[in-house]
């Protein structure tokens, strides 16, 4: 955790030639992170629409996870039209990746992998309003995570994957699990709290309010230090 708050405090600044990015207080992440919660913190477990593709001794170690954290957790059903924003993520990334490597698809398509040109044939194919209707979603499900979390929450709790790494250097994996809080902006962080059946590590992922970086990382020290005591 120290070590992400360090490259916290390198990168999370404003860059006058991205358009998205703006003016923003320095925030001491490291002293942020060392700090000690003013009261124990409470987290909302979230299985996400997609709990089947975790794996089983995946399922079962955030079982007891929860039942370590006793009071401190509570499971949260997620509600409204939240099982359409991996739909909407998807629309968004491929449009993008396709505007983005417009030079490498124009010039030199044969040479990129069959699963990037797929991606960038998908994001060519997405209408305007596709996209358009895709963007205009993220502030309406923003407004119910922010009340979440300004009225009962200081973390949520969910898998970082579906369960151990893959093998090889293939694929990292199935990124089902980040895809809800990359599209809304949300910092989130994973830590190797768990194991899978072979000692492998699993990562419980830690979800905080927008711009909420520094008290996300103080939250998962607190969590990190209580299962160590525990």
């Amino acid at each position: 955790l120290e070590d992400v708050a360090l490259l916290l405090e390198s990168c999370v600044v404003h860059d006058e030639d991205e358009f998205e990015s703006s003016p923003r207080a320095h925030t001491p992440y490291r002293a942020v992170a060392a700090e000690e919660a003013p009261i124990p913190p409470t987290f909302g477990f979230v299985k996400t629409p997609h709990w089947s593709r975790v794996d089983a001794d995946a399922q079962d170690a955030f079982a007891e996870l929860i039942e370590r954290l006793g009071d401190r957790v509570e499971e949260v059903e997620l509600a409204g039209a939240i099982e359409r924003a991996w739909d909407w993520h998807g629309i968004i990334m491929e449009a993008e990746v396709a505007v983005s490597l417009a030079r490498e698809w124009d010039k030199g398509r044969a040479r990129l992998s069959d699963r990037l040109r797929a991606r960038i044939e998908r994001g060519r194919g997405h209408g305007a309003a596709d996209y358009l209707e895709a963007l205009a979603q993220i502030p309406r499900l923003n407004e119910g995570f922010t009340e979440l979390f300004e009225q009962k929450y200081d973390a949520l709790l969910t898998p970082a994957a579906t369960g151990i790494a893959p093998a090889g250097l293939a694929s990292t994996g199935d990124p089902m699990f980040c895809s809800l809080w990359t599209l809304c902006g949300l910092p989130a962080l994973s830590v190797p709290l768990m194991s899978g059946a072979n000692g492998l590590p699993l990562g419980v992922q830690l979800v905080g309010a927008r711009h909420g970086d520094g008290r996300l990382l103080r939250t998962a020290r607190w969590l990190v230090d209580s299962l160590r005591r525990a």
